[in-house]
């Protein structure tokens, strides 16, 4: 480890963690010796800590003491885990209906976040400092696994709104401080993709961050270009928010000489779980109680595949119990040969963002057309479909709220992504149905990359 990265990791960023009344720096310490523990030891201290969970939103969060009461559970009798199954499930559409009932009394400071989630169901919900706190802690204990640390040089390729749309002088300032340099990960076109090749050389980080999509599609024009990208020092290639390719993972790690660390967890649900050096996808435990159900919510045994469903209890203040997620994946009841005793997610299945194509043949993340259509009033259900590089559907399921400015400010948006000359359909209908494997998805694009508009 460097001096300067000692310096960010013992001192600037705990610095900054502090001024924003986090506790992750106690957290992370915290996290690094339990992970040791016997298992016997872990799990007790699981049970003890959804008991106090489960009391405290039973008395200060006015939706579950209504459920608690109609259900007359006590939380002092949770002997186990598996107690957690006497409580109902929370879907997007109970958050929605209950969004005020489920902030708890006299709470602290909440951000408001939205999010699509991998069903495609804009959700709004709140976060306190707690759950920041602890994905945190939990994202920094993963990123040390691998030999990295805050302030080695780092690059993100990212396309969230909220990462994006603050590069205010503060962001800047710190981001400069932790050596995170950030590219738009919605912005693929030839050019952009010469210029992000060109930062990484510049830059040679420790850590790659960022979509398996847009890693893979980077490794693939560097491929292409003849631009080696194996020398620079890269340690770790961190991906996350979709599912990951045999065929990307193999990419990533041949153009980048680096090994590839899949993670998975969402802005919603939280920072779930990351693979180990020796190849196991463990979950952050300590906070984070992971079931996998059958459609009729009854639990799957550990290797078969069942819907992911959270309880995060880090979320006082506004709690996740038993939140279904939407995704479809697989429970390892074994143990990791790197000898932490974190539980192991075996996969996550059917987790996927496409890649739409502009008229002038930029490759953009599907989520740049998403984060249009999400967090509009009304929008219940959504899916977006590209036919070609000259139309673009989007399906919307809609309730009260959405209205003709609406639908102006999505064709508006696709316009100017796609291109001003792309029609851009919407269709209103009362159901979207998922798959035939269960899930559901948000973008699909029947363009490939390089192909030509019929009217060009």
């Amino acid at each position: 480890m460097s001096l300067y990265t000692s310096l960010c990791a013992g001192a600037l960023f705990p610095l900054h963690e502090r001024l924003k009344g986090h506790s992750s720096v106690a957290l992370r310490k915290q996290l690094e010796a339990s992970q040791w523990w016997p298992r016997e030891r872990f799990e007790a201290d699981r049970v003890e800590r959804l008991r106090m969970f489960l009391a405290e939103i039973g008395q200060r969060v006015p939706y579950y003491r209504e459920v608690f009461q109609q259900l007359r559970f006590d939380p002092r009798s949770v002997q186990s885990i598996d107690d957690l199954r006497q409580l109902p499930l929370l879907t997007k559409p109970i958050i929605r209906a209950q969004v005020e009932r489920l902030k708890a009394q006299d709470h602290g400071e909440l951000t408001r976040y939205n999010t699509g989630g991998s069903s495609g169901e804009p959700l709004v919900f709140y976060m306190g400092k707690s759950r920041k706190s602890h994905d945190v802690a939990a994202k920094w204990r993963a990123t040390r696994w691998w030999g990295v640390d805050i302030g080695d040089p780092e690059l993100v390729v990212w396309g969230s709104p909220i990462e994006l749309g603050t590069q205010d002088r503060i962001r800047k300032l710190r981001d400069g401080l932790m050596r995170s340099t950030l590219l738009p990960a919605f912005e693929m076109s030839a050019a952009n993709l010469d210029r992000f090749v060109e930062v990484i050389r510049s830059v040679r980080p420790a850590m790659l961050f960022g979509y398996p999509s847009s890693l893979s599609l980077i490794a693939q024009h560097a491929r292409a270009a003849g631009r080696a990208m194996d020398q620079l020092g890269i340690r770790v290639a961190f991906v996350t928010s979709e599912k990951l390719y045999p065929e990307q993972e193999q990419t990533i790690r041949e153009v980048f000489g680096c090994p590839v660390a899949n993670g998975y967890g969402a802005r919603d649900a939280g920072f779930i779980a990351h693979q180990c050096p020796a190849g196991s996808l463990h979950i952050s435990a300590e906070h984070v109680i992971v079931e996998t159900l059958q459609p009729d919510g009854t639990p799957v045994p550990a290797g078969q595949a069942g819907e992911i469903v959270i309880t995060h209890m880090a979320t006082a203040e506004f709690p996740f119990v038993r939140y279904r997620t939407g995704d479809v994946g697989v429970l390892d009841d074994g143990t990791c040969s790197c000898g932490r005793c974190l539980p192991v997610l075996r996969e996550v299945q059917g987790r996927t963002t496409d890649f739409v194509v502009a008229r002038d043949g930029t490759i953009m993340h599907g989520l740049a057309l998403i984060y249009t259509v999400r967090d509009l009033p009304g929008v219940e259900r959504f899916r977006i479909e590209q036919l070609s590089l000259d139309e673009t559907v989007v399906k919307i399921v809609a309730g009260t709220g959405f209205d003709a400015a609406s639908e102006q400010r999505i064709v508006h948006d696709f316009r100017a992504r796609l291109g001003s000359a792309v029609r851009v359909r919407i269709e209103k209908v009362g159901e979207i149905p998922n798959e035939a494997s269960g899930k559901y998805r948000y973008v699909v694009s029947h363009v490939k990359p390089g192909a030509r508009s019929e009217r060009a």
